[in-house]
């Protein structure tokens, strides 16, 4: 194939790769039939039969939650270009390992994801923020699991007492965001929100 048109078809599918599809329409699944197989006080899960959006009928095993939200909470009051980044290491049985994450925790019923990110911080660190804002919302493994988790950034640190909760046992730690990079970069970091969340924040500030 001469040297031009292959140029031209480079050009083509890279015009093609840089569109990427835009809807603002959400397609959902027809629920036929849903049953509850368990109930616990943290989640429930249902055994639904569904026709998805392309009319494909299927029975699916979901676990249904209210949704979590996650904090980034941010001390840069001394050096802007390299944030403190409030952490905490705490054993997950699931995972059957400590692990280093970010301050995080289940919404109740009725409250709103700002408010939760705030009951949050509070309770587990003691820290209080005068800035939040959002910064993206995901699911983690949508595959089988309906829980939204909400990442919210939170500036302007003040420290207090934590209130974890009787069976929360939180190391806490302020770790500038250069080490937590490092820490991801390593293995030294496994959960899946704290690599998602510091990872964004980090490309949209080298974006300024």
């Amino acid at each position: 194939m001469p040297a031009r048109k292959t140029a031209k078809i480079s050009k083509a599918n890279a015009a093609k790769r840089k569109k990427a599809p835009k809807s603002t329409v959400v397609e959902r699944a027809t629920v036929l039939n849903s049953k509850v197989v368990y109930e616990g006080p943290l989640f429930r899960i249902l055994h639904d039969r569904i026709v998805e959006p392309g009319g494909r009928t299927n029975e699916r095993d979901v676990i249904r939650h209210n949704g979590s939200v996650v904090i980034l909470a941010l001390d840069n009051s001394k050096n802007k270009r390299d944030p403190w980044i409030v952490m905490e290491r705490q054993y997950r049985h699931a995972a059957n390992q400590f692990l280093w994450e970010l301050p995080a925790g289940k919404l109740d019923a009725g409250e709103t994801p700002l408010a939760g990110a705030q009951r949050e911080l509070a309770e587990e660190t003691g820290y209080r923020a005068k800035k939040w804002r959002p910064l993206v919302e995901y699911y983690a493994s949508p595959g089988f699991l309906g829980e939204s988790m909400k990442v919210f950034l939170a500036e302007g640190l003040e420290p207090g007492e934590a209130r974890p909760e009787e069976d929360e046992e939180i190391e806490l730690r302020l770790v500038k965001l250069s080490e937590v990079l490092k820490m991801i970069e390593k293995g030294a970091i496994l959960d899946g929100k704290t690599m998602t969340s510091v990872l964004l924040y980090k490309r949209l500030r080298d974006r300024k």
